[in-house]
């Protein structure tokens, strides 16, 4: 069992930074591959970035990519989401999550916990 907590989120211009982080709780934290996801709304949630296990790799959201920073502290049991140029379209619930699949990773259905959610709002 992992629960998931998110914080960090709020109101931010277009341009700025936010940074979110996602505490666990759980012994076995280093063993899950941890996903940031995020629904707009009347939309999906949808990928936005992950990383294994042991940082091994990381993968992001075309959308995201070069703006968008995922990391993980397992000694800490955190994963974090830097998030720099944001844009109103960024505008989402953004949601931690945690999985021990290894393929399709990108995929919400993979995805066995989930956090609360916090709310990112990018102005214009």
């Amino acid at each position: 069992q992992v629960q998931l907590v998110e914080s960090g989120g709020g109101l931010v211009q277009a341009g700025g930074s936010l940074r979110l982080a996602c505490a666990a709780s759980g012994r076995t934290f280093n063993s899950y591959t941890m996903g940031w996801f995020r629904q707009a709304p009347g939309k999906e949630r949808e990928f936005v970035a992950l990383i294994t296990w042991n940082a091994g790799r990381t993968d992001y959201a075309g959308s995201v990519k070069g703006r968008f920073t995922i990391s993980r502290d397992n000694a800490k049991n955190t994963v974090s989401l830097q998030m720099n140029s944001l844009k109103p379209e960024d505008t989402a619930v953004y949601y931690c999550a945690a999985t021990r699949a290894t393929v399709l990773l990108t995929s919400r259905n993979m995805y066995e916990y989930w956090g609360q959610g916090t709310q990112v709002t990018v102005s214009s």
